[in-house]
């Protein structure tokens, strides 16, 4: 009879790029079969988990070439890309998968997204080797890979992140998602895409993609009058599903749905329910921001979106908890940047929330 292991595996960088580690242990059942760890160099978290991905399958198919594996990672974006449900354009990124890929008989893996807390035992591998670099290194810890990057000749791509204008919910601050409201923009709402579409063609973007939900693809469209740009419909953007909430108030959802509600504001990878988490709508936000560098390195990209990514995407670029999207605020027709630089994906914050042109 065949054997089954589990197999959970985690990476890390304290810079990304920075001094990098994996880990990775293999069970059976409850009992531990291996523990692999590794310090790579300076790479950046993507790398690192990839590696720490490698290892553990390399150790399990050591034990057993013929045993089933389940694979539990708390990367959205590995688990999603090794499962062949998102493409992986970067080729750093590319080859570690195909090299995965090479280790154990595809039919006998299955790969599972699991939230941070879960995978502790992994975590702690990577702090362990990490700890070790920091040990016997002589320079700081904390490198200023972004100045590096700036006194280069090195030309990012900038992502310009509009949220699309005013709805019918947005004064009453309902949840508004990817259900079948799809709502409209209102008369404000169509005002301020005008406004914003004038700030916009004076960035003179190379490219202009959407959410395909309507009152992101209203928005886009009056951008697209004002750049001449075609609008590219993307539905990695859509907004975070909000499942039977969407609709309703802060409010009606504290009093129908009181037990789920503080959940879900005590812990970003608690989903709505029949909906989506914000660490599941935050892989979504990195895989469309690396798809971009991925395919149009040193552009400019103007991405119509919506509230919740926008948030995520910012807090994936400061290197931050998710939780600090309960910090960040997105206005209507608001423009937020992002620089990110082709070669290792480093990113940089360059505004939030900019609405001067809707004054």
């Amino acid at each position: 009879m065949a054997r089954s292991f589990i197999v959970t595996a985690d990476g890390g960088s304290r810079g990304n790029p920075g001094p990098a580690a994996y880990g990775a242990v293999v069970y059976e059942g409850d009992k531990v079969l291996a523990e692999v760890s590794g310090k790579i160099g300076v790479a950046t978290n993507n790398v690192a988990e990839y590696r720490g991905l490698i290892a553990g399958l390399q150790a399990a198919h050591k034990l057993d070439p013929n045993a089933r594996i389940e694979v539990r990672l708390d990367s959205k974006l590995v688990v999603e890309q090794m499962s062949g449900k998102w493409k992986i354009r970067h080729p750093e990124m590319r080859e570690l998968a195909l090299e995965a890929k090479k280790i154990h008989a595809h039919e006998l893996l299955k790969f599972i997204w699991i939230p941070r807390e879960s995978n502790t035992h992994a975590d702690r591998l990577v702090n362990e080797a990490l700890d070790g670099v920091i040990a016997s290194a002589r320079e700081p810890i904390q490198l200023n890979y972004l100045t590096e990057r700036l006194i280069s000749h090195e030309v990012p791509t900038t992502v310009y992140l509009v949220r699309h204008g005013e709805t019918p919910l947005t004064p009453h601050r309902k949840f508004s998602g990817d259900g079948p409201l799809n709502p409209a923009l209102t008369a404000k709402g169509l005002m301020e895409a005008e406004l914003v579409a004038h700030e916009i063609s004076k960035l003179s973007p190379d490219v202009l993609i959407a959410s395909p939900l309507q009152r992101t693809m209203q928005t886009a469209d009056v951008i697209s009058k004002a750049t001449g740009l075609s609008v590219i419909k993307d539905p990695i953007w859509i907004e975070c599903s909000f499942g039977v909430w969407d609709g309703l108030s802060i409010e009606e959802v504290r009093k129908q749905y009181p037990l789920e509600y503080a959940q879900w504001l005590g812990s970003t990878s608690y989903a709505p329910p029949e909906g989506e988490s914000y660490e599941s709508a935050q892989a979504r936000a990195i895989q469309g921001l690396l798809s971009l560098v991925g395919e149009y390195p040193g552009k400019k990209i103007c991405v119509v979106t919506h509230n919740g990514i926008i948030k995520t995407s910012l807090a994936a670029a400061m290197k931050v908890d998710t939780t600090a999207i309960f910090n960040i605020d997105v206005s209507p027709c608001s423009i937020s940047s992002i620089s990110i630089w082709p070669s290792d994906n480093l990113m940089a914050i360059r505004s939030t929330n900019e609405r001067g042109h809707l004054r």
